[in-house]
């Protein structure tokens, strides 16, 4: 994908790739634009648009190969890469990443959790040491980590961001409901739950806007 890419289409990315996931394991061969549009509500032009923005597939009237699109948006969003990643914060949400095999799957392998609660430090169900934070800039070098997930209370992370910057993490996902401050060269994807429960609350309320 080369040039400028709007933001709306790097949100729909993952879209695509989860629905070239479940096309595929449908058998699914070839999928025009009408009928991939139609799946992810989306006009015939806007998929030829978007498809077209990140190399251009397909034929005029046979569609799209399904998996060599699939695999395409899978090296674009960068899951045919290993991201090793930490989270910290060992809690419920914490645990229930480390745990997940689909990040696994797609690249993003959970090293370790740190936390500053002595009784959370049991590994996970699937063997993830949990840590101290305080010993975060003893272990973490020697990790290569890629990836922070934050998954702790808000007047924790902000801190612990700074810190983790420090020790040369760039990349971050930030469960955290605060707004948090860092360098231009990070990247920080915010996954504030009540955001999009109050998004669903007014829509509720207004179906007409959707």
């Amino acid at each position: 994908m080369a040039g400028y890419v709007s933001e709306a289409l790097v949100r729909r990315l993952p879209a695509y790739y989860r629905h070239l996931q479940s096309l595929e394991a449908e058998g699914v061969v070839q999928i025009s634009s009408k009928d991939l549009g139609e799946r992810m509500q989306l006009t015939p032009s806007q998929i030829r648009q978007d498809i077209n923005s990140f190399g251009g597939f397909g034929r005029q009237g046979y569609g799209y190969p399904v998996r060599e699109l699939r695999e395409h948006i899978r090296a674009v969003l960068g899951l045919n890469l290993e991201h090793r990643m930490v989270i910290l914060g060992a809690g419920r949400i914490g645990r229930a990443i480390a745990d997940a095999a689909v990040f696994q799957a797609d690249g993003f392998v959970t090293i370790a959790l740190f936390d500053s609660d002595p009784d959370r430090m049991e590994a996970t169900a699937q063997g993830v040491p949990v840590y101290g934070t305080d010993q975060l800039e003893q272990l973490l070098p020697g990790m290569y980590v890629t990836v922070a997930v934050l998954a702790l209370p808000a007047d924790a992370a902000q801190k612990i961001l700074d810190r983790l910057y420090a020790l040369g993490i760039r990349a971050f996902w930030n469960f955290a409901q605060v707004d948090l401050k860092y360098p231009r060269d990070a990247v920080v994807v915010n996954v504030h739950l009540s955001d999009t429960l109050y998004t669903l609350g007014y829509r509720m309320q207004h179906p007409d806007s959707l």
